[in-house]
């Protein structure tokens, strides 16, 4: 199949690694096995999604961001319920993994390295930070045109058209994904930026992440009243006011809210410096080691998956 680029073509594609992973691992049947009878569903469904990916957007650059710390302490600091409803060892404070997605888990950073592709993380910080870190420098350096791969909607709040940064967002699956920019945002959730859609977000909360939200006010109310005083801050100051038109139970609800609404904004605004350093996250034209990538492929029975990808990133960099 002949690559269907867009013009232009993204300069960088940032991958939520662990999203496109677990939801391999639940969409991919587990009927997928090696040839030592491992499952590796995830690990197949993950590489097709990177074939497919690179062939139809065909980005120059491209970083696998992975979660090196899937509940950082700052936020648990700032939130103790954060994620609090996913830890499986409160010692460890390791996620709740399925059993079968643990054994794949190295597969596929050994995968991606035998690929040559560039996979980072960031001691303390979740792939989100590494993926709003990485978006952040390479804007700050003049760059546009960045792929956001996600299956969270927690990064749509990096939509931003002026630098023409792009939310892939593949809830639905990578075939079926959707680009989230200010349009898609506006048409969605009635909000303007991604940034409003932060905000929205934290008025909202999220149960799945163990964000309470303020109490009584939905999405389609957050982003209404975002839209008559524009950012959290001004909102805030308005509940402050008996004189505003806010009703009074719409103030009750947000000055009762108040010790969340300190502390959220810290725990929903992705990290724009979380400590990476330079990457060398160059599309590569060819494997690195070609012959233990056939081994690899072999031992895990997934020859046509690496091959898929092989032939997208040298359509990619031709």
């Amino acid at each position: 199949m002949p690559a269907a680029f867009p013009d232009p073509r993204p300069e960088l594609m940032l991958l939520d690694a662990a999203s496109l992973y677990f939801r391999s691992f639940h969409g991919v049947p587990d009927s997928f096995v090696a040839p030592d009878g491992t499952v590796v569903n995830a690990l197949r469904g993950f590489l097709d999604s990177v074939a497919y990916l690179v062939t139809q957007r065909g980005p120059k650059r491209l970083v696998a961001c992975w979660d090196d710390d899937w509940r950082p302490a700052f936020r648990v600091a700032a939130i103790p319920s954060y994620k609090a409803h996913r830890v499986s060892d409160p010692r460890t404070n390791s996620e709740e993994v399925p059993d079968l997605l643990v054994p794949q888990v190295p597969l596929i950073i050994e995968a991606l390295s035998l690929l040559g592709l560039c996979r980072v993380g960031a001691a303390g910080y979740e792939a989100d930070d590494v993926i709003g870190t990485l978006t952040a420098r390479h804007v700050a350096s003049g760059g546009t045109d960045v792929d956001v791969v996600t299956g969270d909607r927690d990064l749509f709040q990096l939509a931003d058209d002026a630098a023409r940064v792009r939310v892939l967002y593949v809830g639905r699956g990578v075939r079926k994904l959707e680009i989230v920019d200010e349009a898609w945002l506006a048409a969605k959730y009635g909000v303007t930026s991604g940034q409003m859609y932060a905000e929205m977000a934290t008025l909202r909360g999220d149960p799945s992440d163990g964000l309470p939200g303020v109490a009584g006010i939905g999405e389609k109310t957050a982003s209404g009243m975002l839209k008559r005083f524009g950012t959290l801050t001004e909102l805030r100051e308005a509940a402050g006011d008996p004189a505003s038109d806010l009703s009074p139970g719409q103030r009750k609800k947000l000055l009762e809210a108040s010790d969340y609404l300190d502390a959220a904004p810290a725990v929903v605004t992705v990290a724009p410096d979380a400590p990476i350093a330079e990457l060398d996250d160059a599309l590569p034209a060819t494997p690195p080691d070609h012959e233990a990538l056939v081994e690899f492929a072999s031992k895990w029975g997934v020859e046509s998956s690496v091959s898929r990808v092989v032939q997208a990133l040298t359509k990619a960099t031709a």
